[in-house]
């Protein structure tokens, strides 16, 4: 069960869709090592174990049916603690919003909710994501995995941390000055900032602004391609949202070698 936590997302996928684990034994392996680990690195907050059983209880059920919620069926995730998930709270690190529970998923959340993620908890962040290392006055700090000692970075320093520690498989963040690409370095994962458009975010108070967007954080690259198929593609109500569908985000990563020879 444990060596679950190592495997990557595409590879957990093809598990639970070729029947040789359930979404829930997925779940639970991963809630084991949060309950592990977590203690002393602080990125799972908000944690909710018994509800994400319930989840992928429901998702095998329904996959018993012949029906498959989506790429990411069964899949757990944490959500940025700045990014709206129905039922869990959304404190962006700040002692005013610590009993804020979000009645609605954000555009990111929804589109990774209907995919089929389960939610387990929310990543922790630096008070309202403004800074390059994570802690906030309701949660404490984040600590790196490899270093308790040292900086797992931020703003999405949670998000780092759980991912190196193998307390989730994929995480969602949001990058204005590095807020992807710093913690993933901190933390030996892979970090995208998106182009501006390519993932929409919803709502959001400047709705034609490009200075901060949305995007993936995962273990490998072809984690972060499959996750951006997922939440990449055009929505109407976000006026600078490009036209691409997210599923472009699945053809193949690897190199041809003859061609890369050619373009050298």
């Amino acid at each position: 069960m444990s060596s679950l936590v190592d495997l990557t997302t595409v590879e957990l996928v093809a598990m639970i869709k070729g029947k040789e684990v359930s979404s829930h034994e997925v779940v639970s392996a991963f809630i084991k090592q949060i309950e592990t680990h977590n203690p002393s690195i602080n990125a799972i907050v908000s944690f909710q174990p018994e509800y994400a059983l319930s989840e992928a209880r429901k998702a095998d059920e329904r996959f018993a049916k012949g029906n498959v919620d989506g790429p990411l069926h069964g899949i757990p995730m944490a959500f940025k603690d700045t990014h709206d998930a129905k039922g869990f709270k959304t404190t962006k690190g700040c002692t005013v919003l610590k009993d804020n529970v979000a009645k609605e998923d954000e555009l990111l959340v929804s589109r990774l909710r209907r995919a089929g993620a389960i939610g387990i908890g929310k990543t922790n962040v630096p008070e309202f994501a403004a800074g390059s290392h994570t802690f906030n006055p309701v949660f404490g700090l984040t600590r790196n995995p490899y270093n308790v000692e040292k900086s797992a970075g931020g703003s999405s320093g949670g998000a780092a941390a759980a991912l190196a520690a193998r307390m989730i498989p994929l995480a969602d963040g949001s990058d204005m000055g590095g807020s992807c690409r710093n913690p993933a370095a901190f933390n030996n994962v892979v970090g995208l900032r998106p182009s501006p458009g390519r993932v929409p975010t919803y709502p959001k108070a400047n709705g034609f602004g490009t200075l901060s967007v949305q995007g993936p954080l995962a273990k490998t690259v072809s984690d972060v391609a499959y996750m951006m198929s997922v939440i990449a593609g055009y929505d109407k109500r976000v006026p600078i949202a490009l036209r691409e569908e997210g599923i472009m985000f699945l053809q193949r990563l690897e190199l041809d070698d003859k061609k890369s020879e050619d373009c050298i």
